[in-house]
């Protein structure tokens, strides 16, 4: 199916494009009405396992903030339910997972994911967004990194100090290792099986990659997101990583065969751009908080960041983490159209 708008595929491919395009993380969810009044008749897991749900709520920021892709509504928890862990997803207090890992006995109950059984509602879920989206814009699909995804299983929840996945990782090392390669097999079947499905393009969410000391960020993390990225069946569908507070390992993150490195707000975009040495496209970087304040400082804020990377294409405009709960949708709304009128100046050297 040809894309009627297929600026964030272009872009994350550093191709020409007229401006730059903007989808927003976690654009779908409970800082829009429409996602509320679902979520008031059916819980966060039924949502994300019923595919009818799934494709109305990834539509929903389409229809509403125009945005150029449309992600698809699930959850990075969902492969360590498909390995046999009982997984609770309360929105206000965040996940549980029971009986969290903690020695190699528990990881030898884990069982190989097969994403065409266990995970068929999120393939379902989005060759149903696929149809309904039309091509209108592309689809993104996605996974939490192996490391990102450890972290939940071995600590059981969020966590202020991690102390169980560092006491793991350093006192049961073999066995880390071990679990981590389990999970890099299982999310790039789990991303191959995405893009079979329908998905344009996928991104990898190392929520808390920037945790670790940048020696044990190679060790734990980075090589298993290149695992995971090697192994991915693919055409020519971008990857992107989004790497949370990794400043000190842009250069060995844009090596590791992504197209595309999402950035969060702590960072310059013009500095990590240079570099980076345009090896990669770059996704951000907007601070979320940023959509609480009036819209003169929105526009000022966002303009900002377009002037800081500059000309040319390879810029996809994101927040630098997800979109928070109660933002008003007329300031997300009001920031789409910033960028959509404000990016085109940087790309008339394009056409």
């Amino acid at each position: 199916m040809n894309l009627k708008n297929d600026l964030f595929i272009k872009a994350c491919k550093c191709q020409p494009v007229e401006r730059t395009p903007i989808w927003i993380m976690r654009q779908a969810g409970r800082y829009l009405p429409e996602y509320r009044k679902i979520r008031d008749r059916y819980d966060f897991l039924t949502l994300c396992k019923t595919p009818e749900l799934a494709a109305e709520v990834t539509i929903q920021p389409v229809d509403i903030l125009e945005v150029d892709a449309a992600i698809i509504f699930s959850d990075i928890l969902v492969i360590p339910e498909a390995m046999g862990m009982k997984l609770e997803l309360v929105e206000s207090k965040g996940p549980k997972l029971y009986e969290p890992i903690r020695s190699e006995s528990d990881i030898n109950r884990l069982k190989k994911v097969d994403p065409y059984k266990d995970l068929k509602y999120v393939l379902d879920a989005i060759s149903l967004t696929k149809k309904e989206l039309n091509g209108r814009v592309p689809l993104i699909g996605f996974s939490g990194s192996p490391w990102t995804l450890m972290t939940y299983m071995v600590e059981g929840n969020g966590s202020k100090n991690f102390s169980e996945i560092k006491k793991f990782i350093y006192n049961n090392q073999n066995a880390a290792h071990e679990l981590l390669n389990l999970i890099s097999d299982a999310v790039a079947d789990y991303l191959s099986a995405q893009i079979e499905a329908g998905a344009n393009a996928i991104q990898i969410f190392d929520t808390w990659g920037g945790i670790l000391s940048p020696d044990d960020f190679e060790e734990f993390s980075l090589q298993y997101i290149s695992k995971v990225i090697s192994n991915i069946k693919r055409k020519d569908e971008p990857v992107i990583v989004f790497a949370k507070g990794i400043h000190y390992k842009l250069n060995k993150l844009a090596d590791c065969g992504t197209d595309v490195i999402g950035l969060d707000w702590t960072m310059n975009l013009g500095d990590v751009r240079k570099e980076v040495d345009n090896k990669v496209a770059l996704q951000g970087n907007l601070d979320p908080a940023i959509l609480y304040a009036p819209k003169e400082k929105i526009r000022d804020e966002a303009i900002k960041i377009l002037k800081s990377y500059g000309y040319g294409s390879g810029h996809i405009f994101n927040l630098g983490h997800g979109i928070l709960p109660d933002v008003s949708p007329e300031n997300a709304k009001f920031l789409v159209n910033v960028v959509k009128e404000e990016s085109k100046i940087y790309h008339q050297k394009n056409f």
